[in-house]
C-alpha cells in the first residue's frame, strides 16, 4: 500500500518532535510526540484539561497521536489541498506554532486577507506562485516569529534547524514531485479580483462616497447626487467604515 503524503510529512514532523519531554520553560507543559498535555485532553474530551493524568501524555501512542495530527493539523491547515513540498512546511509550521498563525503567515506571504481559512482564493494565490520560492519564504517568515519569542533563547537553536531541517525536505518533497504549478487562467484572475472586491465591497463605497462629498467641497456639480450634502456624504461614509470594522471585531470574539 502507497504512503500518503500524510504518512510522509509526519515522519518528519516526528522526528523533530521527539518522545515524552516537560520542559518547564516550555508552555506547552508535559509533551510526547508533539502533542501536549491540553491537546490531548481536548481531543479526549476531559475538561478541565488537567483533569488527564501526565501519564496518559507519557502513554500516547503514534496511532493516536497520528489521529490528532490530521484532524487538527493536517485538515485544518488544508495541507492536502497544496504542492508537494509546501504541504509539509505549512503542516510543520502549524504543529508547531499553531494552524492559525501557520496559515495567515501563508497568506499575508501570498497578499491574499489573511483570515486563517484556506480556501478558493488561497488555494488560487498559491497556483500562481512559484513553489520552491513561496517554500523559502515561509520559512523564512516562520523564523522571523520565532526569532521574536522570549523563550528564542532557550530554544532558538533548536527551532532554526528544525526549520532549517523542513525547508530542505520540502525543496527535496517538490523536486521528486517534479509536478509544475499551473499558472492561474485569466477567468481565475478575474475570479480572485471579484472575491477582494466583495470583501471589502463596504470600504469601497465609502471611499467613493468621500471622494464624492470632495469633490462637491471642490465645486464640481455631480447631478446623480442632488440632495445629499457634502457634510453628510462624509458621516455616512465614516459611519460605514466604523460599522464593518466594529462588526468585524464582533465576529472575531464569537
Amino acid at each position: 500500500m502507497a504512503r500518503t503524503r500524510f504518512d510522509i510529512c509526519l515522519d518528519e514532523v516526528l522526528r523533530h518532535e521527539g518522545g515524552y519531554v516537560d520542559h518547564p520553560s516550555d508552555a506547552g507543559g508535559a509533551t510526547n510526540l508533539g502533542i501536549t498535555h491540553k491537546t490531548l485532553a481536548r481531543w479526549r474530551n476531559i475538561s478541565p484539561w488537567w483533569k488527564l493524568p501526565k501519564a496518559e501524555v507519557r502513554a500516547l501512542g503514534r496511532a493516536e497521536a497520528a489521529r490528532i495530527y490530521r484532524a487538527s493539523y493536517w485538515n485544518r491547515s488544508k495541507a492536502g489541498n497544496l504542492p508537494a513540498g509546501l504541504d509539509l512546511a505549512l503542516f510543520d509550521f502549524a504543529v508547531n506554532s499553531g494552524p492559525d498563525r501557520a496559515i495567515r503567515t501563508l497568506q499575508a506571504e501570498l497578499g491574499v486577507l489573511a483570515d486563517g481559512q484556506v480556501g478558493p482564493l488561497t488555494l488560487a494565490a498559491v497556483r500562481a506562485r512559484d513553489v520552491a520560492g513561496l517554500i523559502a519564504a515561509l520559512c523564512e517568515r516562520r523564523l522571523g516569529f520565532l526569532n521574536r519569542l522570549s523563550t528564542f533563547p532557550t530554544f532558538g537553536k533548536g527551532w532554526t534547524n528544525r526549520v532549517a531541517a523542513v525547508r530542505k525536505a520540502a525543496l527535496a518533497a517538490l523536486a521528486a514531485a517534479g509536478t509544475p504549478i499551473a499558472p492561474i487562467s485569466p477567468s481565475s484572475n478575474w475570479s480572485i479580483a471579484v472575491d477582494f472586491l466583495n470583501g471589502y465591497k463596504t470600504y469601497v463605497v465609502a471611499v467613493i462616497m468621500l471622494l464624492a462629498a470632495g469633490a462637491q467641497l471642490l465645486g464640481v456639480e455631480l447631478p446623480a447626487l442632488d440632495g445629499a450634502s457634502a457634510g453628510q456624504m462624509i458621516m455616512e461614509a465614516l459611519a460605514i467604515i466604523f460599522l464593518r470594522k466594529g462588526l468585524k471585531g464582533d465576529i472575531g470574539k464569537a
